[in-house]
């Protein structure tokens, strides 16, 4: 799936969050979002995926989204893990693959035996509740809750946070393996060396606007770039 954002706005009282934000991410790509806290990488993430009102023009395909509520756009096939996973603690494993395969027209058993393929720890913990899961356990359900509604788009938002260094490496390892099945992903995270080592290409926010765009490469072989507006703390 293409995406392409022209123009977003999006403003929380007098706060403008969003600053006329324009984007593309190409069909089969891993795009990273990178800024520091407060730079509106989660707001756009929520304006993609319908949860604020917004402003300026949203494409999936070619087709304006922008005016859709969030159950129509995840039925188009754009999904989005939440920053802080979110999975629902009182509900067994299956449970929460259940919930995410609400919207997907494949068979249920076809989706799972992906997911379970891709984190054969959820196949173990099938029957455990999700609040029992530990931070990278509940990663892996946050994405394979995602993965079961069959996405076409992907949106990730700061999918390392709260994980020890190995489980980070473990996601972002998930995450190419995702990619490689044809999904495109939007990637937004604070942890700026590993999003480039996966992504193609990135954007930086700042104050709500892009600031820069490039291939991922350019951007990590660019040390003033990095220390004017992503921090050396990041890398």
């Amino acid at each position: 799936m293409k995406l392409e954002i022209e123009d977003a706005r999006v403003s929380y009282g007098e706060v403008e969050a969003l600053r006329g934000v324009s984007l593309t991410v190409n069909a089969g790509e891993i795009v990273a979002v990178l800024g520091a806290n407060g730079a509106g990488k989660s707001t756009l993430a929520r304006a993609i995926s319908g949860l604020v009102a917004r402003r300026g023009r949203i494409l999936a395909d070619g087709e304006a989204i922008e005016r859709l509520r969030a159950h129509q756009i995840v039925r188009r096939g754009i999904v989005q893990v939440p920053e802080g996973r979110h999975v629902f603690p009182g509900l067994t494993v299956r449970e929460n693959l259940v919930l995410g395969h609400l919207s997907s027209r494949a068979p249920f058993a076809e989706r799972l035996a992906a997911v379970c393929e891709m984190f054969p720890r959820l196949a173990e913990r099938m029957a455990q509740r999700a609040g029992t899961l530990s931070g990278g356990e509940q990663q892996m359900l946050a994405l394979g809750r995602a993965l079961m509604a069959q996405p076409r788009l992907l949106i990730l938002d700061e999918p390392s946070m709260g994980l020890a260094p190995a489980l980070v490496k473990a996601t972002f390892a998930a995450l190419r393996a995702i990619n490689a099945t044809g999904v495109t992903i939007l990637l937004i995270e604070q942890n700026v060396n590993l999003s480039l080592e996966v992504a193609h290409r990135a954007y930086v926010l700042v104050l709500g606007r892009v600031v820069h765009q490039g291939a991922a490469q350019e951007l990590r072989a660019d040390q003033g770039l990095q220390a004017l507006y992503l921090g050396g703390s990041a890398l």
